[in-house]
């Protein structure tokens, strides 16, 4: 499970507890520009695309860390896809961010508020 906050003009990602390990992240940090867009999408946390850079897998157990599919960058931080926030991104490291919250809906409101849609 991850913290999703916005903190002026940023976007902070923060693996909690073990999940930091899972994930070889203590925090990822986008500018709030980078983000295109949110949703919650239980299906796309289900299937990790790609090769693991770092990170673990445990099928529907866990995905955490970096994945490349297709020449972009996925960070995850999943084991319960009907928790998963998904952040679409531009321009960056990564082309996306899905990670499990505590408040899937609280944290899509937040963000989309944040980046204005």
């Amino acid at each position: 499970m991850a913290e999703v906050r916005t903190e002026g003009r940023t976007l902070v990602v923060e693996p909690q507890g073990w999940h930091r390990l899972w994930t070889l992240k203590r925090r990822v940090v986008i500018p709030l520009s980078e983000v295109r867009g949110v949703e919650l999408d239980p299906e796309l946390a289900r299937k990790p695309r790609g090769i693991r850079f770092g990170g673990t897998y445990l099928p529907r157990v866990i995905t955490a860390g970096t994945y490349l599919h297709k020449g972009k960058r996925t960070f995850w931080d999943v084991r319960n896809p009907e928790k998963a926030v998904v952040i679409e991104l531009s321009d960056g490291k990564y082309a996306r961010v899905v990670v499990e919250v505590e408040r899937p809906d609280r944290v899509v409101s937040k963000l989309r508020t944040a980046i204005g849609r």
